[in-house]
């Protein structure tokens, strides 16, 4: 029985006391298995720390690799520097040039198509900022005022802002043939795709133009100068950035 009572106290269960009420503001009272934790991290940090310093001691000052000069520093951490092809700086300086030259080129020529698609369309069925205001004497004359009788139109027409027959003109037209054809939708189908055509036209136009400046704008950072210009403001998709030189008196 005395080896069964040993037995049974050399399996017991080693329990730890909790923080005592009388020191319950002092906080959690650590236990042996967070003090191991904390150690063992300790020993670690201890040692990384011992590895760096020692691999500090045995480098070569004249060692060169090329990650020194393909990356940056950013916000305390290390980016990677875009690759470029290898080329000379002469190169370099005349893919810049060429690329400039191009986009010079396809907004000219971007600016002449949107010339002749306005001198065909002249814009007179475009969204316009400007009203038709018609004067009146009084309120009861505007209010009992017929837009159609005024502009001598058939009322269907007033959504019209182009080609608008009077009543007079009409009378004069054949109209059996006009209804019945579908002519007239084609025509204005037709219309509407130019219209559409020279919308995507402009808005290419201004992308070159912006692409042309900034592209302008990096050859004149490239040139030499005493002192480097001072940034105004960034350059962002839809404007270039804008510097600003100190005047330099030329001999």
């Amino acid at each position: 029985m005395a080896s069964l009572r040993n037995a049974f106290k050399s399996n017991k269960a080693h329990r730890e006391r909790h923080q005592p009420e009388a020191r319950a503001h002092l906080g959690f009272l650590e236990k042996k298995k967070d003090y191991r934790e904390r150690a063992r991290d300790f020993n670690e940090k201890k040692g990384a720390l011992k590895g760096l310093h020692k691999r500090a001691l045995n480098k070569n000052p004249d060692e060169f690799y090329f990650h020194m000069i393909r990356s940056r520093m950013e916000e305390g951490e290390h980016v990677e520097t875009p690759k470029e092809e290898e080329c000379t700086p002469e190169q370099l300086k005349l893919m810049q040039t060429q690329d400039l030259k191009y986009i010079a080129h396809k907004r000219l020529v971007e600016s002449k198509k949107i010339d002749k698609l306005q001198a065909q369309l002249h814009l007179v069925d475009a969204e316009k900022p400007n009203n038709h205001v018609f004067f009146v004497d009084t309120k009861e004359e505007a209010k009992n005022l017929n837009v159609a009788e005024r502009l001598q139109t058939h009322p269907s027409l007033l959504s019209r802002k182009s080609n608008r027959p009077r009543l007079e003109d009409l009378k004069k037209m054949d109209l059996s043939k006009i209804l019945n054809d579908e002519t007239t939708e084609n025509v204005a189908e037709e219309r509407m795709k130019s219209y559409r055509q020279l919308e995507k036209r402009i808005a290419r136009e201004k992308q070159l133009m912006v692409a042309q400046q900034k592209m302008e704008m990096k050859k004149m950072l490239r040139a030499k100068s005493c002192k480097p210009p001072v940034r105004i403001a960034p350059g962002t998709k839809s404007t270039p950035p804008i510097y600003k030189w100190k005047h330099e008196r030329k001999r």
